[in-house]
Order: structure tokens, then sequence, then C-alpha cells
């Protein structure tokens, strides 16, 4: 069963990108409607069965959720927009670089980082940069889908790093719930001033979005969380590192997308830096003695 559950959420977290790229409604819009189903669904159940969790939670817990929400709104108000303006292949695996930025952050806070960890770091960076060079020379507009891509995996760097800290309090359905409901409301704040308009899309978009938010959103995410039960972290981080090639098959199937040739070894060098970095991870838990925090 558990082979069962790794195959439909790598298929739900890989089929966001290319759903929310063939849609033709506006990023913020897509953004906006998959948080906001989310929360509604799971904002009713926490204050059912949760109720003492949200009282338990400290008043730095409670910021810190915010921060976690507004960090969550602007990763996805920059990847969507990237999806539309580069390829999926390029955007996805420009956004996975968040493991690197998360290393990056605990550096610059005085936190000792391996030298291995360094070393994949910076054969992802590397990758970044030939992804980038490539599509500068296909078009200024890819290049400009790449920046937000790599905005994307900085905001949710910091998305994680504000979660782990509040899932020291409270459990996961929790945390999202409340995630999700402040992500849905600065994304709602955002449409409104950037006049983005949030309904009057064809059917078509419609069933996207739907579609969107229930492989990713609840499919993919959801089902990831729970094997963090019976996995590693480690090895759910590196299953999700899948998403990358995936992503990039089912939109050259069901888009017609073909990314430059040139793309392909940065893609490579990313995965392979990433590999590393999330290798180097076990062992610092191993040793640690970590032990992931599930409901």
């Amino acid at each position: 069963m558990t082979v069962l559950w790794v195959v439909v959420g790598l298929c739900g977290v890989s089929a966001s990108g290319p759903l929310m790229a063939a849609s033709a409604a506006p990023s913020l819009a897509i953004a906006f409607w998959r948080n906001a189903a989310a929360a509604a669904v799971l904002a009713p159940l926490t204050l059912l069965r949760r109720r003492d969790e949200l009282a338990r939670l400290s008043p730095r817990g409670r910021c810190l959720a915010v921060v976690a929400g507004i960090m969550l709104a602007l990763h996805f108000g920059t990847w969507v927009a990237s999806l539309k303006l580069t390829s999926v292949a390029a955007a996805t695996a420009l956004v996975s670089t968040q493991l690197v930025w998360i290393l990056l952050i605990d550096r610059l806070r005085g936190v000792s980082v391996p030298a291995q960890a360094l070393l994949g770091s910076a054969l992802a960076v590397a990758g970044v940069a030939v992804v980038s060079g490539c599509d500068f020379q296909v078009s200024t507009r890819a290049l400009a889908g790449d920046g937000l891509a790599v905005a994307g995996g900085v905001f949710a760097a910091l998305y994680l790093l504000a979660g782990s800290a509040v899932r020291e309090e409270v459990s996961t359905t929790t945390y999202t719930a409340i995630c999700y409901l402040v992500c849905a409301v600065a994304l709602l704040a955002a449409s409104a001033v950037g006049g983005v308009g949030l309904t009057g899309f064809g059917v078509r978009d419609w069933c996207l979005i739907a579609a969107v938010t229930v492989a990713a959103q609840f499919l993919g995410h959801s089902l990831f969380n729970h094997l963090l039960a019976v996995m590693s972290p480690t090895v759910v981080s590196l299953l999700l590192l899948m998403e990358v090639p995936c992503a990039a098959l089912l939109a050259a199937a069901f888009l017609g997308q073909a990314p430059h040739l040139g793309i392909y070894p940065g893609l490579a060098l990313i995965l392979g830096g990433l590999v590393i970095v999330v290798t180097r991870r076990a062992a610092t838990e191993v040793a640690a003695g970590e032990a992931p925090l599930t409901d």
C-alpha cells in the first residue's frame, strides 16, 4: 500500500506545474483558489477537532504561522507566474532549489554547514546558471520566468524554516490549516491591490484549477505528509525530487513543451546537487537523533 501512496502522491505533485501552465487564469487567481479550497476543508476540521492546539499555540508560534502563510503566498505568486513564462521543466527544477536556500540561510544565521552540503549547493547553483543561460538565448521572457522560479524557491525556503518552528508546537493538520488560510487571505489582498480578477473564467480553466487543487494540494502534499509516518524525511525529500523529471515528461506529453536541449545538463546538475544536499542532511539527522514530526 505504501508504494501505491508514493505513486499517487508523486503523480499529484508532478501534475501541478503542467496543470497550472495549461490554465489561462491569472497566476494569483490559481494560487488563491487552490489555497482557499484547502483552507475551506481544513479550517473547520481544525476548529472542531484540534481547538486545544490552537489555544496552546504560543504568541511566537502564531506570529511564525502568519509569516509562513505570507511566505507561502509569495512562493505561489512567483512560481505560478514563472510557469506562464518559462518551461515547466525549468520552473519546477529551479523552484526545487529551496533546499539550497535553506542551507545558505542557515549559513547566514551562523549554523555550521558541512562541506558535502556546500558542494551539492554549488552544483545546484551551477545548474541554475546553465538553465538560465540557455533560456537567455531563447528569450528574455523565459529568463524572467527563471528568475521568478528561483524567487519561488527562496520564498519556499523561508516558508519551510518558519513552518518547522511552528510544527514543534502543533500537528501538521493544524499548522497547514492556519498556513493555507493566511496564504489565501494574502493572495486575496494581492489580487485586490493588483486588480486581478478571481472569477469569470471558462469551464476549462475552472476544471484545471479544481484538478490542481485535488492533485497537488490534497493528493500530493497530503499523502507525502502521511508518508512521513512510515518513511524518513530524507527518503520523502528524495522522492519529491522526482517531481522535476515527471513534470517535464507530463508537460512534453500534454503541452507539447520541448525545452532547449542545453537545459538538460543544467537540470542534471540541479538534481545531482540536491541529491547530495538531501543525503548529507540524512547523515546530520541520524547523528542528531532527529525524528520526523507527524500527527
